[in-house]
């Protein structure tokens, strides 16, 4: 099991300053990582490493399978991106900062939807009050039915 890591996260605003949060925690800006963190950047949300690797299907340039796990970790490690894990595909990685989401996934269709911690507070409390947990649904999801497969899933009344 992946475990997540608890540091801070780092404000992403721009490639310019992920470039330089990386370099001012002494680590070099490889043209491969480069090209990984402009990846994240034009990612319209979490994606594959191999996604990653080939320039989000073609949409941007190709990058270096090798490289990308090992730069995709460095980044986690500096609080730059982050990893979640939506059903049973491979974990999806992200810039940190735009990652301040929970997740829910349905088990019957594979979507995921991202929303607002402040959402699932209630969901939190119970969990706290019936166990003791402090819940975090950021890295592993809530699974269940999306509305439409629930819907689906309901029998129908007859006529």
């Amino acid at each position: 099991m992946t475990a997540t890591r608890a540091n801070p996260t780092l404000a992403s605003p721009d490639v310019e300053t992920v470039v330089r949060a990386v370099r001012a925690r002494g680590r070099r800006v490889t043209a491969a990582r480069r090209d990984l963190i402009e990846i994240l950047f034009a990612a319209s949300g979490p994606v594959s490493a191999e996604e990653i690797a080939s320039g989000l299907g073609g949409a941007r340039a190709p990058v270096d399978d090798a490289s990308v796990y090992a730069n995709l970790e460095t980044l986690e490690e500096l609080g730059l991106a982050r990893h979640v894990h939506l059903g049973h595909g491979p974990g999806l990685w992200t810039l940190a900062d735009r990652a301040r989401r929970e997740f829910l996934h349905c088990e019957r269709c594979g979507t995921w939807r991202a929303v607002e911690p402040s959402l699932l507070v209630e969901a939190r409390a119970a969990i706290r009050r019936a166990t003791g947990y402090e819940a975090r649904f950021s890295h592993f999801p809530i699974a269940g039915l999306c509305p439409g497969c629930a819907r689906a899933a309901r029998p129908t009344p007859r006529a």
